[in-house]
């Protein structure tokens, strides 16, 4: 069963979204702007000498808050749906990954409600440099943030939180293909089946979900710190060439989820070869890639339409065959 060759009709939507320049006004005074406020006191900065949108998203505003303290990332959403819980999710994950001391992350500072609505957050500016020949660096930083990430609790996160601008949620399992049933595939067939009245899907991923259970023998399943939306979007070089991961939807999984978003990460084999020299490959490896490239499929047609539909159902059809 192999999918390689399967491109979605509108392959990484987010990608041409993050390159729209967005621009975005900060308030006048630091009484009425929680952001300069902060900036001001706890980023120990005297003055903001320039506030410069470096382009944002479908989902966020993004804008750099150059000052005589530095530089510093500010994203900022009007979402009432969400809330704070987008960006309070993103600064538990971006804290979670940082405190591995594996990747280099982007160190969140401040997250909180705007007065006039929407959230923010706050977080270190990091000049990107150029991203080439990083692959194999790439895939032993990841394994190593795999490896020191760990959580007793089991499969899940201390918050939900967003994977794009859906609903990510996380509470604990023991369990992770009771965990991968419920909160991943069960909860994306549901919202297709909600928003579209899609139940050929609903009722092929019930089938699949009942009997993927083989999928997983003989793998040995951990719970590692997954960064949980890895593609070539959230994935950058800083200036001294070292790898880059932001804009996360982590949580406790299997280590093997991370590459679900592959088909538009652009892994390569030097990638995936420094990896698993570190995190040895499991049995059945590629059968269950695509299992979790299913969730993030899923995902997309929610979010984006029936232009991701048909990388779903090609996947449903073929997994009754395996199991």
């Amino acid at each position: 069963m192999v999918h390689a060759g399967i491109q979605p009709l509108f392959p990484c939507p987010l990608l041409h979204c993050r390159r729209r320049r967005l621009h975005f006004t900060a308030m006048a005074s630091s009484s009425d702007d929680p952001i300069r406020e902060w900036i001001l006191t706890e980023g120990k900065a005297t003055q903001i000498t320039r506030i410069l949108p470096i382009g944002g998203g479908c989902i966020n505003h993004a804008n750099r808050y150059d000052t005589d303290n530095g530089a510093f990332f500010v994203k900022t959403n009007g979402y009432p749906e969400i809330g704070l819980s987008m960006f309070e999710g993103e600064a538990v994950g971006l804290s979670a990954m940082y405190n591995t001391k594996s990747i280099r992350i982007p160190r969140p500072f401040k997250f909180g409600s705007l007065p006039r609505g929407g959230s923010f957050i706050i977080m270190e500016f990091v000049e990107f440099g150029s991203y080439r020949e990083i692959q194999s660096v790439l895939g032993r930083r990841l394994a190593e943030m795999h490896k020191a990430g760990k959580s007793e609790k089991g499969f899940g996160f201390d918050v939900n939180n967003t994977i794009g601008s859906t609903p990510q949620i996380n509470s604990w399992s023991s369990d992770w293909v009771e965990f991968f049933s419920e909160h991943r595939l069960g909860y994306q067939l549901k919202l297709a089946l909600q928003r579209f009245g899609d139940s050929d899907i609903y009722e092929k991923g019930q089938q699949l979900i009942k009997s993927m259970e083989p999928l997983f023998e003989g793998a040995v399943i951990e719970s590692c710190l997954l960064h949980g939306d890895l593609w070539s979007g959230n994935i950058s070089a800083d200036k001294n060439g070292d790898p880059v991961i932001f804009d996360p939807a982590c949580y406790y999984g299997h280590n093997e989820a991370e590459f679900g978003m592959s088909w538009c990460a652009e892994f390569g084999a030097a990638f995936y070869r420094s990896y698993f020299e570190m995190m040895p490959e499991q049995p059945g490896f590629e059968r269950r890639k695509e299992l979790y490239m299913l969730y993030h499929y899923l995902n997309h047609y929610n979010l984006f339409g029936y232009g991701y539909r048909s990388s779903a159902i090609s996947i449903l059809r073929d997994y009754p065959h395996i199991c």
